[in-house]
């Protein structure tokens, strides 16, 4: 199955229905504009950067929807500080794919005029022979103290502070500066460290499991919604855990609406 996704779209689709303003920088490729046309007819601002290519993933999944084997077949331009100069807002969420994606500067540029939510995912990437396998970081410390937000699951945090716990990884970012860390476990639910307090969210059943593939960025979504309409950690978190689980029962991104996930919050069985 081919199809758009990488955190330009998981995130963006998700913020679609919901009631805040939000604004898409991609790089994209010519041949693949007509993907930034779709978001656009579905009342998405997109702001789409020329790129001689466009990043395509290849996602393998095997019987256990939280384990996944990636392949990458073009890779694109990284973003340069003119593709953001003139932008402003209160968050900038940032979804690199791969580690050359986003230079560090951007990152400094952006925490001048905001807050920074950051995926960290992409830089723990690297390509060889279009195979994908975990790397370091190397400017993370540097990069980290102008984040205020750091999404990883929790191969992710090991990989990215050399600790096994990932309570103890969590604390780690903190001390680098991070203000919030989101910790995700797939099935089994996830948890955010905040002002020295561990919040514990539960992971929500869904009615079936069809497509996992962008849970993350949907989980995202849901988080930085509800945290900027003033939304307390432990709130944003089950949240943006109800919309997940919702974005598992059908293929593709979660398109559904606020009132939905408040009723799984009321209604669903907890994973764990």
């Amino acid at each position: 199955m081919h199809m758009p996704g990488g955190t330009a779209y998981y995130f963006s689709v998700a913020l679609a229905k919901l009631d805040t303003r939000y604004l898409l920088v991609t790089k994209i490729a010519e041949a693949e504009q007509a993907y930034a046309d779709e978001l656009m007819q579905n009342g998405i601002e997109v702001l789409a950067k020329p790129s001689a290519h466009t990043v395509y993933f290849e996602n393998i999944y095997g019987d256990d929807p939280d384990q996944r084997t990636q392949n990458v077949w073009q890779t694109a331009d990284p973003f340069m500080l003119a593709d953001v100069q003139d932008i402003k807002a209160d968050i900038f969420h940032l979804g690199p794919l791969l580690a050359g994606d986003i230079p560090v500067d951007l990152i400094k540029t952006l925490a001048a005029k905001g807050k920074v939510s950051l995926d960290v995912q992409g830089f723990l990437r690297r390509v060889a022979n279009h195979k994908v396998y975990p790397a370091d970081w190397h400017q993370k410390k540097e990069a980290l103290g102008y984040v205020d937000i750091v999404k990883a699951d929790e191969a992710e945090l090991k990989a990215l502070t050399g600790i096994g716990d990932p309570h103890e990884g969590a604390v780690l970012l903190a001390a680098w500066g991070v203000k919030e860390v989101v910790v995700t476990n797939g099935s089994k639910g996830s948890f955010i460290y905040c002002d020295e307090t561990f919040y514990t969210i539960p992971a929500y059943r869904p009615t079936k499991v069809i497509d996992a593939t962008g849970c993350g960025d949907t989980y995202m979504a849901g988080y930085l919604y509800r945290r900027a309409k003033g939304a307390d950690v432990q709130q944003a978190g089950g949240f943006a855990a109800a919309m997940a689980s919702l974005k598992m029962e059908s293929p593709g991104p979660f398109t559904g609406k606020e009132a939905e996930v408040l009723r799984v919050l009321e209604k669903s069985d907890i994973l764990f």
